[in-house]
């Protein structure tokens, strides 16, 4: 008679630390639900409709809103968009890196400091600090008057609403995000193998490209991630620093959403942004699962 009491009793407490665990989860499955899956499921169902005359959506199926995306002038616009974004995430990797890598080698009050001035940008509007760069780099901005100022150029240069401005906005709006997986991987180093790498005659070249990168990469594939995938959906940043001259995929769809009121050409837009995006993601996990494996 007590054997099955016994059993009794541990089906309860599983059962109940199922409950409690279903109650933890169920206010991120909520949200999940409604901020992510629904309106996910919404843009690719509207995605396979036809526009309607003044907008909108009219209820009929069609494939005409991908067939349309096979169009030169659209993958132009994706082609542009993956450059500057591969092209910000370089730059940010350098910057990033050498500078993580200094602040996880300071002592705890210093790498504190660092670590809040790396953070307080966060504290301002994004759309804000990028409006700021306009002061900078217009005509009559900053940076042209200290050229001129220096005698380093005769006339002002032509820096706004341009790729170059553009690609400036975006690693000034995205270097926090590659410093920060960076420093976390680089923080939990153990730097007694660099010593030893040393002993062994390695220069510090050899070192870092033998013993720190290698160790690292973790960290520097987040970062590019974290980096690369905003800058590839960017659209505040090409509007306001680029111009219509500098049309990346976000302003693309925000067009089509706003301005054509195209909204199955839009969704079809997004359906094949998250696609791209998700292909390097789902490369990672699958590589980390290989050396996990392999391990």
């Amino acid at each position: 008679m007590w054997q099955p009491h016994k059993k009794q009793s541990k089906s309860t407490i599983e059962t109940r630390k199922l409950t409690n665990l279903l109650i933890l989860l169920s206010p991120a499955t909520i949200w999940i639900l409604i901020f992510f899956i629904i309106p996910l499921i919404i843009v690719l169902i509207y995605s396979f409709l036809e526009r309607g005359t003044y907008g909108g959506v009219v209820w009929e199926f069609t494939l005409d809103n991908y067939q349309r995306l096979g169009q030169g002038i659209y993958w132009g616009i994706f082609g542009r968009s993956l450059f500057l974004a591969f092209i910000t995430t370089i730059i940010c990797l350098l910057i990033g890196y050498p500078l993580a890598y200094f602040i996880a080698t300071r002592r705890p009050p210093w790498r504190n400091i660092l670590l809040m001035l790396i953070i307080i940008p966060f504290w301002t509007n994004f759309l804000v600090r990028t409006y700021a760069w306009i002061v900078l780099l217009r005509t009559e901005g900053v940076f042209n008057i200290a050229l001129q100022s220096l005698q380093l150029i005769n006339e002002p240069l032509t820096l706004l609403f341009t790729p170059f401005a553009v690609i400036i906005g975006l690693v000034y709006g995205y270097l926090p995000f590659m410093i920060l997986p960076l420093y976390a991987t680089i923080e939990r180093f153990n730097f007694s193998l660099l010593e030893a790498a040393q002993d062994l005659g390695a220069n510090d070249l050899r070192t870092f490209f033998r013993v720190v990168l290698p160790l690292t990469i973790k960290g520097i594939v987040a970062g590019s991630l974290l980096v690369f995938i905003p800058a590839f959906g960017a659209f505040i940043t090409p509007d306001i620093l680029g111009g219509a001259k500098t049309m990346m995929v976000g302003n693309l769809i925000q067009n089509q959403f706003i301005k054509a009121r195209n909204w199955p050409f839009g969704s079809a837009l997004s359906i094949l942004l998250m696609v791209i995006v998700l292909i390097p993601v789902i490369i990672y996990f699958r590589i980390s699962e290989d050396k996990k494996i392999s391990l």
